[in-house]
């Protein structure tokens, strides 16, 4: 049994039992850490009542806590979100194991033949709130990418998060390999963070998975690298060109398909040659589906919103709200963008290739889209199958985080006595 009181022991007891099996992963072959994570799969479904059983207490312990409709929507497990953890587990399995993918090779005229090679990156940290399908994910990409992993869900996931794991042991048990190769911190503590964010000597990086404050509190206080996910204030701009029906099919979509996503968009923006037709019609049938529409002067035209302040703009709502504004142009759009954004995912509504090209060639976010709903803004509807996040910073990974993104590389180099002059 775990001595929970003394948290610094703890962690460094849990960091050096990872760093001790991430030796052992990197030697696995691909076809056993395929069958540790079917199996995983296999046990999870297996005990599905079992985990709904303790998704209930973490669901009471959220209206305790007065977890928002949203928040509580994102800790929600029933059968067909099993069903969708089962299938995400599945789907990484039966990915290309990434490990010892050849990137590059080349001869040099000295001799030496070079390879550039993907390896594992070692051992993950990964810190996350409410959803305790990131147990599964976050798991599962790290094993397939020959890392070990540290998980810490979030308080309010913690009995959800601890069944989902046991299954992913089980999984680990049958295929002969460590246990220790995920690890879930087995305490609500919050100095347990603390404590992982400064564990240089075992951990290779942290991935913050939540909203703005735990990202922001892992960049303030982290010494081990971090691949940022910061909040997805994702922003809609329908150009003067735009398909009015593909601009209500999509607008419609990237709102209220699921509105406490990182995916979800949190602002439409109007050139204003539309804004009394296209325009006018997105906000009614926006407010026709329950959506409150705080708007700009310019829409204030627009029976039924309500008037936009300044905290509006840039915010990320995770809800039935969407802040709405009127651009004079292309260029206005982006500047407002650029203003605004958090670098996840923007989207433009357009027929005009030139349009489409200025927006994609004038914004840095990690996700770009035309005339498509932000709401696919994941790694599986990608072709990636699960991701731990999107990473929005510019270092090593960007956009969606799967398991060739939490692999590095290193050169393997040969010759056949070759000595340098």
């Amino acid at each position: 049994m775990k001595d929970l009181s003394n948290i610094p022991a703890l962690m460094e007891d849990i960091g050096a039992r990872a760093r001790a099996a991430s030796a052992m992963l990197s030697q696995s072959t691909a076809e056993v850490k395929e069958r540790a994570l079917r199996l995983a799969a296999d046990a999870v479904w297996e005990r599905r009542d079992e985990i709904v059983s303790a998704n209930l207490k973490d669901l009471d312990y959220g209206r305790e806590k007065g977890l928002s409709d949203a928040m509580m929507d994102r800790l929600m497990l029933e059968e067909a979100r099993i069903e969708g953890i089962v299938s995400g587990l599945r789907a990484v399995a039966s990915q290309p194991d990434p490990v010892g993918e050849v990137l590059a090779e080349w001869d040099m005229e000295s001799g030496l033949h070079i390879r550039r090679v993907r390896t594992p990156l070692g051992v993950i940290g990964v810190i996350y709130e409410s959803r305790p399908n990131v147990t599964a994910d976050a798991g599962a990409l790290c094993l397939k990418s020959g890392n070990a992993v540290i998980l810490r869900g979030g308080s309010e996931s913690f009995h959800s998060s601890t069944a989902i794991h046991s299954c992913l042991v089980d999984g680990l048990k049958a295929a002969g390999l460590p246990e220790d190769a995920i690890q879930l911190v087995p305490t609500r503590d919050r100095a347990a963070v603390q404590e992982l964010l400064t564990m240089t000597e075992t951990v290779d990086v942290i991935v913050p998975r939540g909203g703005k404050g735990l990202v922001g509190l892992v960049q303030r206080e982290a010494r081990v690298p971090v691949f940022a996910h910061l909040e997805g204030i994702v922003h809609i701009y329908v150009d003067k060109d735009a398909d009015p029906q593909k601009a209500l099919n999509v607008v419609l979509n990237a709102k209220t398909r699921r509105t406490g996503i990182c995916g979800a968009a949190e602002c439409l923006l109007i050139h204003r040659e539309v804004a009394d037709s296209i325009g006018k019609n997105l906000i009614k049938a926006l407010l026709h589906e329950g959506v409150e529409v705080r708007t700009d002067a310019g829409l204030q035209f627009v029976n039924g919103t309500l008037k936009a302040d300044e905290t509006d703009w840039g915010k990320e709502f995770l809800d039935m709200i969407i802040a709405a504004k009127m651009v004079n142009d292309i260029d206005d759009a982006i500047a407002h963008i650029r203003t605004y954004h958090s670098q996840h995912t923007d989207c433009i509504i357009t027929e005009d290739d030139e349009a489409a090209a200025a927006f994609f060639a004038g914004l840095d976010s990690a996700i770009l889209m035309r005339n498509a709903s932000t709401q696919f803004a994941d790694g599986g509807e990608f072709g990636m199958g699960a991701e731990i996040g999107i990473a929005t910073g510019k270092m090593h990974a960007r956009g969606p985080v799967g398991a060739a993104q939490l692999t590095s590389f290193k050169y393997l180099v040969e010759g056949n006595g070759t000595i340098r002059t």
